[in-house]
């Protein structure tokens, strides 16, 4: 009844649950939304009985408003990860290769599984970063999409725009390129691609983004993508009917217009990140978190993750290296505390 070669798919660990430890295992924000978003959101219960709008048209006009983009270019989906997926299920099938950097977002084997397709991860530098070039030659015939998480999750490490031109200019034109953004907001990198630039110049690439992180929505569900109008319309069509929330809508339409609050909050989160890359020695990260390498722990990361637990600090251990979401002062000092206790 069930298909065989689900028996290949990897299960998606979600973070860990402690309610008495500091959680920062799942690169969520500290803070709740502003007051507005939060009263926004509690007058659209009183209309949850109704079926929300399956197009999100009002979200989806004030982000192309936001992106400088048409309203036919955006697609709203629940979190940005729904959205890989419709890409992955919308271009990819049995015999498919979709190709990624590796270690990067834990679900895109899985979503590439889901689809029947075949995983072609990547390793990444010495360095923790991208290896571009490494990606562009993976590429074959069977390739169908490219996933580019920039900044990378878990490393927090950037493309450069020379980087980036040399891999694209590689890339077949019937190959899709999703440049993943979903830590955007915090990326202060001079040097980068940007993909409301990048979809006006190559008809296969499509950018996403989340409310889930710097907008602090990771519980109400809702990322978009954004890209050449074909790209949109495929993603539609493998969408679930209904799948983004009345109330997740008027968050995220309430949160568009919290410009100023939301760089002070990105401000004061990349200043705990800097703090505690000095302290960690880790490599620059322009996300909320920082990378810890394996080779920098006393023991693998599974086992130091466990000894942090048992100190009441959650984080994520890879087979690579821990990493640490960052959020405000009094979550880095428990942190710093934490680590000093069991290293």
């Amino acid at each position: 009844m069930i298909r065989p070669d689900l028996d290949q798919l990897p299960a998606y660990v979600p973070g860990a649950r402690n309610e008495r430890a500091v959680k920062l295992s799942s690169n969520e924000s500290a803070e709740a939304p502003l007051p507005t978003v939060t009263q926004a959101m509690a007058d659209a219960l009183s209309g949850v009985n109704r079926y929300p709008d399956m197009g999100a048209s009002e979200l989806r006009a004030a982000l192309a408003e936001h992106l400088g983009v048409t309203v036919e270019q955006v697609a709203v989906g629940t979190g940005s990860s729904a959205l890989c997926q419709q890409l992955v299920t919308a271009a990819a099938g049995p015999r498919d290769e979709v190709v990624f950097p590796w270690r990067s977002f834990e679900a895109y084997p899985i979503f590439t599984r889901i689809a029947g397709a075949t995983p072609v991860p990547v390793p990444l530098t010495a360095e923790h970063r991208l290896d571009l070039d490494a990606m562009a030659a993976a590429i074959t015939e069977r390739t169908r999409v490219v996933f580019v998480c920039n900044p990378n999750n878990p490393t927090g490490t950037t493309i450069t725009a020379a980087e980036w031109e040399a891999f694209i200019s590689q890339v077949p034109a019937d190959v899709l390129v999703a440049l993943d953004e979903a830590y955007f907001e915090y990326n202060q990198a001079e040097d980068t691609p940007v993909a409301t630039q990048e979809i006006t110049r190559y008809p296969n690439v499509v950018g996403l983004r989340t409310f889930s992180k710097a907008y602090g929505l990771a519980g109400a569900r809702v990322g978009y993508a954004f890209g050449p109008e074909p790209i949109i319309a495929a993603l539609n069509k493998v969408a679930v009917p209904f799948s983004v929330s009345s109330v997740a809508q008027a968050g995220a339409l309430a949160s568009l217009e919290l410009a100023d609050a939301l760089a002070e909050r990105v401000a004061a989160t990349r200043t705990q990140r800097d703090r505690l890359e000095r302290y960690f020695d880790s490599p620059h990260s322009e996300a909320n978190f920082v990378w810890v390498p394996a080779d920098a722990l006393p023991v693998t990361p599974q086992e130091f993750a466990a000894k942090l637990a048992d100190a009441d600090l959650l984080v994520r251990a890879f087979d690579e290296g821990i990493r640490i979401t960052v959020t405000d002062a009094a979550e880095a000092d428990a942190c710093i505390a934490a680590w000093e206790q069991v290293r």
